[in-house]
C-alpha cells in the first residue's frame, strides 16, 4: 500500500484502459477494470468510494431522457415513420443533380430533429436508401459513405441524446445545447449537400423528375405529424413547459401513438421486441456512464486537469488554440472509445482548461460533441460507419476514402465555430438569455 502521485496513478489508470481495449475487451468493462489497481494500490481510496460515484452519476433524473429518446427512435424506425421522412425529402431536394444523395442527408436532418440517436439514423435510413441510391446507379461506396456521415448530425441537431448527457454531468442548460447545436448542425447539413453536390457532377450522379405542387402536399401531409416531434421537445424545454426527461417521454409517447393509431404501423405485439432492444442498448449506455465516471473521478482525485492546465498555460495557450487541442482530444479518443464515457472521462477533465482559456462551457460543449460525432465514422471504432457498410455488403476500408473527402468540409465547420463561438451562443442567447 502506497501513496500514489498524480503521474503514476494517471499513467496507471491510462495504460492498463489502452491494454484492456486492445485486448477487446468492452470499452465500459474496460474503464471499470482500470480502476482497480489504482484503488487496491492507494491507502486513501477504498471500493466503497468508487462503487459509491458510480451509484451517484446514476441518481440523475435527466439520464432518463436516454432511454426515453432511445425507445422514440425504436418506434420511429419500427413504425415506418422514417419512410414518410424520405417521401418528404425526396420531394424536397430529390430534383437537384445527385437526388438520393441529396434526399440521404436531408432525412438524415429531419430524422435528427427526432430521434436524437446517430446509429438509430444510420440504421434506419441506411436500410432503405443505401440500396435505393445503388439502384438508381450510385456508387455503393458513396452511398455507404453519405449515409454514414450524414448520420452524424443526430447528435450535434436537437434534440440530441449526447447533449443530455453533457448537461447532465456537466450541469449545463440542455435546452442551451439544445439551441447551440442547431444553427451547426444545419451549417453542416449545407456543407453535405454542396459536397454531394460536387460528387453529382464529377461522376453524373442521376437526377429525379421536378415534384409537383400534388407530390409536395400528399408527401408534407405524410410526415406533418413526425416533423412536429422537434416543436414539442425543443419548444417545451426551451419554454420551461417540460424538463428534458419529461419531453424525451413525451417525444417516445407521441412516436407510439403515431405508430399504434395514427399509420398502424406498430401492433402491440411488436411493442415487446421494441422494448427490449430500447432496454438492451440503454442498459449499455448507462453502464458506460458509471464505470467511466469512476473512471474520471479518480482522474480529478489525483488532479491531471490541473496538470493539463498547467502545461497549457506553460505555452500560453488562446481561446482559439486551446479550442484546436480540445477538438483534437476529442477527435482521437473518438477513434477508440464510445461519445458517452469521452464525456464524462474527458469532457471533466478538460472543463476547467476550457473555462482558463476564457472559452463559455456551452461553446466547448459544442466542439466536444461535434468533435465526436465524427468518432462515429473514423475506424476503428466508427459504429455508424460499420453499420452502414454492413447494410451495404462492403469492407470499411472500402469506403474511406469516401469519408475522408466527405467529412473535410465538416472539419471546416468545426474550425468555424472554434473560430467564432457566436456561430453556437447566437441562438441561446436569443432565446434563452437565463442560460447565462
Amino acid at each position: 500500500m502506497m501513496i500514489l502521485s498524480t503521474a503514476e496513478a494517471c499513467g496507471m489508470l491510462v495504460g492498463i484502459f489502452l491494454v484492456l481495449v486492445m485486448m477487446r475487451v468492452p470499452v465500459a468493462f474496460a474503464l471499470g477494470l482500470a480502476t482497480i489497481p489504482v484503488v487496491v494500490l492507494d491507502l486513501r481510496l477504498t471500493p466503497f468510494i468508487v462503487l459509491d460515484r458510480m451509484f451517484q452519476s446514476y441518481n440523475s433524473f435527466i439520464l432518463l431522457a436516454v432511454p426515453f429518446f432511445l425507445l422514440a427512435a425504436n418506434l420511429m424506425n419500427s413504425g415506418k415513420i422514417t419512410d414518410r421522412l424520405i417521401d418528404f425529402a425526396r420531394v424536397l431536394t430529390g430534383w437537384l443533380p445527385g437526388g438520393l444523395g441529396h434526399v440521404n442527408v436531408v432525412v438524415s436532418m429531419l430524422f435528427a430533429g427526432i430521434s436524437g440517436s446517430s446509429t438509430a439514423d444510420a440504421a434506419g435510413c441506411g436500410k432503405i436508401l443505401i440500396p435505393a441510391m445503388q439502384r438508381e446507379g450510385f456508387d455503393l461506396r458513396f452511398a455507404v459513405a453519405i449515409t454514414a456521415c450524414s448520420s452524424v448530425m443526430g447528435v450535434i441537431i436537437p434534440p440530441s441524446i449526447l447533449m443530455v448527457v453533457w448537461g447532465g454531468v456537466m450541469q449545463i442548460s440542455v435546452g442551451a445545447l439544445f439551441l447551440a447545436g442547431a444553427v451547426p448542425g444545419l451549417m453542416i447539413g449545407l456543407a453535405l449537400l454542396f459536397t454531394v453536390f460536387g460528387y453529382a457532377k464529377v461522376y453524373d450522379y442521376p437526377t429525379s423528375d421536378r415534384p409537383t405542387f400534388a407530390s409536395f402536399w400528399k408527401a408534407f401531409r405524410g410526415s406533418i405529424l413526425a416533423l412536429l416531434t422537434p416543436v414539442f421537445v425543443v419548444g417545451g424545454i426551451v419554454g420551461g413547459i417540460v424538463t428534458p426527461t419529461e419531453s424525451a417521454i413525451i417525444a417516445a409517447g407521441y412516436a407510439m401513438i403515431l405508430g399504434l393509431f395514427v399509420y398502424r404501423t406498430i401492433s402491440v405485439r411488436d411493442l415487446g421486441h421494441i422494448f427490449y432492444d430500447t432496454g438492451r442498448f440503454a442498459s449499455i449506455s448507462l453502464f458506460a456512464i458509471g464505470t467511466a465516471t469512476a473512471f474520471g473521478w479518480l482522474l480529478a482525485f489525483f488532479k491531471a486537469p490541473r496538470l493539463i492546465v498547467e502545461w497549457l498555460t506553460l505555452f500560453q495557450a488562446g481561446p482559439f488554440e486551446t479550442g484546436l487541442i480540445i477538438a483534437a482530444l476529442f477527435l482521437l479518443f473518438g477513434l477508440f472509445i464510445d461519445a458517452i464515457p469521452t464525456i464524462i472521462i474527458l469532457g471533466t477533465v478538460l472543463m476547467p482548461v476550457a473555462a482558463g482559456a476564457g472559452i463559455d462551457p456551452i461553446v466547448f460543449a459544442i466542439i466536444g460533441i461535434i468533435s465526436l460525432s465524427f468518432g462515429l465514422v473514423t475506424p476503428p471504432y466508427g459504429l455508424c460507419l460499420l453499420i452502414s457498410a454492413a447494410i451495404g455488403g462492403v469492407n470499411v476500408v472500402q469506403v474511406l476514402r469516401d469519408v475522408v473527402i466527405i467529412l473535410l468540409p465538416m472539419l471546416v465547420i468545426l474550425l468555424l465555430v472554434i473560430l467564432f463561438p457566436e456561430i453556437a451562443l447566437w441562438l441561446p442567447r436569443q432565446l434563452m438569455p437565463s442560460a447565462f
